[in-house]
């Protein structure tokens, strides 16, 4: 069967130029300077607005000839050995087609047309081998969805005289997010960071305190609302600060969330408004708290760059500069979700102690009520958003349960 073509107006090119222009960052990242110079040129040939005509070539062979060596960084596992050719996008689509959800929240591109490069191939050749047609847009979010795992988690302390499970309703879900997925989260926040960095989002948004100590000074970068951990020099004291505007939750940021609810993460009547980035640097932590009550529960955390633990028990210790003791230590591996919830959000403190390396985590949360911030909109597109229904015979997705179990004297 031969090639299909597309033909786009001027009209059609420039949108499609802005689009990609936003995005460069991300498309080009670990390319070679030849890639990243060609990827550019081309998209800013389309603001010419001239007519252009794209083939999507229908059986797809890996081109073997006239390639050459990129710098691809040496974890991206997921890509075509060190090299890349007009097609290597494509015959990678295993790695990176689980991102089409992603673009659904664009206005430029949905989902759906986003898998329509796939879905037209009848078969694809991938280092000689015949790969069967690419799963549809639905069939690849369900299986994603029932490869999530989950772990609960139990903790018995005394508290107030009375024994209970201080970590009741911890949960932590692997396999929501993949590499790829990890890898275009981290470079958006690097992106975001700079942009801070630079003075081009609000004041309150981006925050890089002076690191006057170990443990102390981390970066944050706050969306939806902003957030006083402590009393602050206007006597405003901890939580939300309702006359204070911080930017809007990012796009990719949003679809992260549509993902925790389509996928039974987070539940449909707790879908977050605000979420704080928090960005680490070897040595920084955070103290054992209780996250406040302008928050409703669950909330959930995203974890990325580096596995690291998270403490938990109705008694932390400080022990010294970014060193905490406690009852139960949460291994958070990279592109987990931890979800905080009933006890574990109230009975229960928790604390980073000082991580070993770089650590980049994304906290969304749902602010209560009668604390949103004034002039606040909500998200059109976070709007009745709902679970991904069971298969139709019922079966449960699969589930681990790991439970820790302790008894203390408070």
């Amino acid at each position: 069967m031969g090639p299909s073509a597309l033909r786009y107006d001027g009209a059609e090119c420039r949108d499609a130029a802005e689009f990609l222009r936003s995005w460069l960052p991300f498309l080009s990242d670990g390319l070679c300077n030849h890639c990243e110079r060609s990827i550019s040129d081309r998209i800013r040939s389309l603001h010419a607005g001239e007519k252009f005509e794209v083939r999507t070539p229908l059986v797809i062979e890996k081109n073997r000839t006239n390639r050459h060596l990129c710098s691809y960084s040496p974890d991206s596992a997921d890509y075509i050995s060190d090299t890349c050719s007009p097609y290597s996008f494509i015959a990678n689509s295993r790695a990176k087609r689980s991102w089409a959800d992603m673009y659904h929240a664009d206005e430029h591109v949905s989902s759906h047309e986003f898998a329509n490069v796939y879905e037209s191939c009848e078969e694809i050749w991938i280092d000689g081998v015949k790969e069967p047609a690419a799963l549809s847009m639905d069939e690849r979010e369900y299986t994603g969805f029932c490869n999530v795992r989950k772990k609960d988690f139990e903790l018995i302390e005394r508290v107030n005289g009375e024994f209970l499970n201080v970590v009741d309703g911890l949960e932590l879900h692997t396999g929501v997010f993949s590499v790829e997925e990890q890898k275009r989260i981290v470079s958006h926040v690097e992106w975001l960071k700079e942009m801070g960095r630079k003075r081009l989002l609000r004041e309150r948004t981006y925050s890089a305190p002076r690191k006057w100590m170990r443990g102390k000074g981390r970066i944050t970068l706050q969306f939806g609302c902003c957030y006083n951990y402590a009393t602050d020099k206007s006597g405003n004291p901890p939580g939300i600060l309702r006359n204070e505007i911080a930017d809007p939750i990012p796009e990719l940021f949003k679809s992260m969330i549509k993902r925790l609810v389509r996928w039974h993460v987070l539940p449909e009547y707790c879908v977050p408004d605000s979420c704080i980035v928090n960005i680490y640097e070897e040595g920084d932590c955070i103290p054992p708290h209780i996250d406040n009550h302008d928050f409703v529960r669950p909330f959930c955390t995203v974890s990325f760059l580096r596995e690291c633990e998270i403490l938990f028990g109705s008694n932390l210790k400080i022990v010294g500069a970014g060193e905490f003791s406690g009852s139960l230590a949460v291994p958070l591996p990279v592109g987990s979700v931890l979800v905080i919830n009933g006890n574990g959000a109230d009975v229960a403190k928790h604390c980073v102690p000082a991580v070993p390396a770089r650590r980049i985590s994304i906290t969304f949360r749902k602010m209560h009520q009668s604390k949103l911030p004034v002039g606040y909109a909500p998200e059109p597109d976070l709007i009745g958003l709902q679970p991904l229904s069971h298969d139709p015979v019922g079966s449960p997705r699969p589930q681990q349960s790991v439970t820790y179990a302790t008894t203390l004297n408070s």
